[in-house]
């Protein structure tokens, strides 16, 4: 199920603040404009709005959004500040691996751009009570729609030894993986993992002392790994992908922002696989047309931040765009 937007109090220009402080700082803002190229006669699709960032500069630009967000929290604030648009943005509620039956509810067929930023928000990092800060306390939550039904504090305190070493190890990439989830195991039976920091001191007593120099990295990629098997991010993204691409229409540019390298790894193959205008095998006597190509590569190499994007906003640092062009659709078919 999904909720639908339109009516808002009022129009909050300028930075993206939030109850006194920053709710969410866009990246590569500029870049993604100039590749979406929005003007009044683009629908453009934001599915991952977040504060709003993105969708407001394509907004100025004349274009009209489709902008989805799984966080009521960020629905609610970006209410708030994209009011000034009226009809040309459209607010769902909902996860955008669901794009087919958010586009079917809203009788939209064809889109004409499409932006995905699946980094998480500054707001969610530095709200306590969200669970994924690594410094301040709060409940070991983690989930992006407060209706998931599995929590970060859930799989600690429930999943086998096997199942958390495989999240840490495969969505994490620690390399301590299976001593991290031998030490939850054994803490847990004495009583419950249920604040974000009891999940860091536990990281950190396991950690090997030749790593210690670096104490948030084991922490970063536990925290990481819980988040992606709460809210199923790989999942939702590799849906997400197949199911926007249908939708584009002839000449849209899908513009996809990712922050680790599974999540780009995602991207690249799908984009790279999509793109291939031939398909080579050693048992065949030439190359053949590849029959999936959807897209033409736009950026044979990822697009990252400058060093006075990353100087401004540090989060930056581990951003990669890529753009692809689909080549398929037809003109005016929204």
């Amino acid at each position: 199920m999904h909720a639908f937007f339109s009516d808002c109090p009022h129009h909050r220009a300028g930075p993206e603040e939030y109850n006194g402080g920053v709710y969410h700082t866009p990246i590569l803002v500029n870049e993604v404009v100039n590749y979406l190229q929005p003007s009044p006669k683009t629908l453009i699709l934001d599915g991952t709005l977040g504060g709003g960032g993105h969708s407001s500069s394509l907004l100025r630009n004349g274009a009209s959004v489709i902008a989805v967000d799984q966080d009521p929290e960020a629905i609610t604030y970006a209410k708030e500040r994209l009011v000034y648009y009226g009809p040309r943005i459209r607010i769902v509620q909902d996860n955008f691996r669901r794009i087919r039956h958010i586009l079917c509810s809203l009788d939209v067929c064809g889109l004409d751009g499409a932006i995905l930023d699946v980094g998480v928000s500054s707001h969610q990092l530095e709200t306590p009570n969200r669970g994924f800060s690594i410094l301040k306390n709060g409940p070991l939550d983690m989930r992006m729609d407060p209706l998931t039904p599995i929590s970060a504090a859930d799989i600690v305190n429930t999943a086998s030894l096997s199942e958390l070493a495989h999240i840490f190890y495969e969505y994490g990439q620690e390399p301590h993986a299976f001593r991290i989830a031998s030490r939850l195991v054994a803490l847990r039976t004495r009583r419950p993992i249920s604040t974000t920091l009891d999940l860091v001191s536990i990281v950190k007593s396991v950690v090997s002392p030749r790593y210690r120099h670096d104490l948030r990295r084991p922490v970063t990629r536990v925290f990481q790994a819980l988040r992606i098997a709460v809210n199923d991010e790989l999942g939702a993204l590799q849906e997400g992908l197949s199911a926007i691409s249908s939708h584009l229409s002839y000449g849209a540019r899908f513009t996809v922002i990712t922050f680790h390298s599974l999540e780009d790894r995602i991207v690249k193959h799908f984009f790279r696989r999509g793109s291939m205008k031939w398909i080579h095998c050693l048992t065949w006597p030439a190359p053949r047309p590849n029959p999936q190509r959807i897209f033409r590569l736009l950026t044979p190499r990822p697009i990252k931040a400058s060093k006075e994007e990353v100087r401004n906003n540090p989060r930056a640092s581990s951003a990669k765009l890529r753009v692809v062009e689909s080549i398929l659709g037809m003109q005016g078919d929204r």
